[in-house]
């Protein structure tokens, strides 16, 4: 690879030649399809040590209580409102479109691992204190870890100098490594994107998908536009005191690879890299917002539910209630807190939603078909929305940025 050909340039290129290779060689994409699989394992590999070693390094280095009280009552005000708005945004415009109204009800795919889930926030909130931390390493509990996480960094700070002083440059340098060893795998995204994108194309009629799916797709991406367009640009403007166009230039290429790989806690590497190298956020913000916006901030994903769950209810002929939306915006929010930063985490948060409203679960089957276009989307929305809640923040810390 060209070093002067820029990273963001290289996935762009690949996206096409996916796209190309998967609509004229779709028998062939067996031979191609493997480094995207590579290139995702690669990613899930690092996400548990990357996300542990980020935040117990950032909460090390925020100092004393007081600061971190501070800091994560703004980071997560931040991401309880802007998920919130673009929840509404999402259940305005399917209300406005009415996509599922007339929809073919044809519900061919089986759906896997979707039972009612039947655990109450309380429950949620429960279950976010882990019985075993290594199980939830294994797990891949995002919340369970983060919680620890940030218990372990505060108590660190609490330590004598010596302990403090040794565990603080421990979890510096095991942070410093993992970002090494992501960029590394970061470096081959070009071949991993080539490879997904190959064989979704390949498997996937894009053209019988736009005309029985049609204007359930336009209502999300109407929505996400919105949203990402407009909502957040104004919030970083208005409150983060911030240029939105700087900023978007600076995050293009974590931006393009949320929307390639469907998974924001993959790109939080490069998300990290740009707010602090192009941004100039520093790394105690970056390092304690960036890692819990990348498990509980999906604006995307909620906006996502919110419109899927409305969708469903639509198709099957049911008119709910304004109660019962409220309903729904409320189990969107919860539910996207709990969704894990992979891809199709949203679909299994989509039947807690429908479980909330009373909506049959085989509904699911409606869009299955087109959930990973939208999830492309939906990641890069939230990837975008983790972004600016850095710069905000930052802002509010009196930091000076470049943007």
């Amino acid at each position: 690879m060209m070093k002067k050909f820029p990273l963001h340039w290289q996935i762009i290129t690949a996206l096409v030649l996916g796209i190309l290779f998967g609509t004229f060689l779709p028998n062939q994409v067996g031979y191609v399809s493997w480094m995207g699989e590579i290139f995702i394992r690669a990613l899930k590999m690092i996400i548990i040590p990357l996300i542990l070693s980020s935040i117990v390094s950032g909460v090390t280095n925020i100092g004393n209580a007081e600061n971190l009280g501070r800091l994560g009552l703004k980071t997560i005000l931040y991401y309880v409102m802007t998920s919130t708005i673009a929840i509404i945004t999402g259940l305005l415009f399917v209300n406005l479109l009415q996509p599922g109204v007339g929809a073919d009800l044809g519900l061919s795919r089986d759906v896997e691992e979707l039972g009612v889930l039947e655990r109450s926030f309380g429950q949620m909130l429960i279950n976010i204190i882990p019985t075993n931390i290594f199980r939830a390493f294994v797990e891949n509990e995002m919340l369970s870890v983060i919680f620890f996480a940030i218990l372990f960094g505060f108590f660190i700070t609490k330590t004598s100098r010596n302990a403090r002083h040794t565990m603080t440059n421990f979890f510096d340098a095991l942070f410093e490594v993992m970002m090494k060893v992501t960029f590394f795998i970061i470096r081959f995204a070009p071949f991993g994107v080539f490879g997904i994108v190959a064989l979704q194309v390949s498997a996937t009629d894009l053209v019988e998908l736009a005309q029985s799916m049609g204007k359930y797709m336009l209502a999300v991406l109407l929505a996400l536009a919105v949203h990402a367009g407009i909502t957040l640009p104004l919030i970083t403007r208005f409150i983060g005191k911030a240029s939105p166009l700087k900023h978007f230039k600076n995050v293009t290429t974590p931006l393009l690879t949320a929307w390639s790989t469907s998974s924001s806690s993959a790109t939080l590497p490069l998300t990290i890299q740009a707010v602090e190298e192009n941004d100039g956020v520093s790394n105690k913000i970056s390092s304690f917002t960036l890692p819990l916006g990348a498990t509980i901030n999906m604006d995307g994903t909620a906006l996502y539910e919110c419109v899927a769950a409305m969708f469903i209810a639509q198709a099957y002929g049911v008119d709910l209630s304004f109660g019962q939306q409220i309903i729904v915006v409320v189990t969107a929010l919860l539910a996207s807190i709990g969704a894990a930063g992979i891809p199709m985490a949203g679909m299994v948060m989509i039947s807690v939603i429908l479980s909330a409203v009373g909506l049959p679960l085989e509904g699911v089957g409606l869009i299955l078909s087109v959930d990973r276009i939208l999830d492309m989307f939906r990641t890069a929305t939230n990837v975008w929305s983790d972004s600016c809640g850095a710069v905000v923040i930052a802002k509010s810390e009196g930091e000076e940025l470049n943007v």
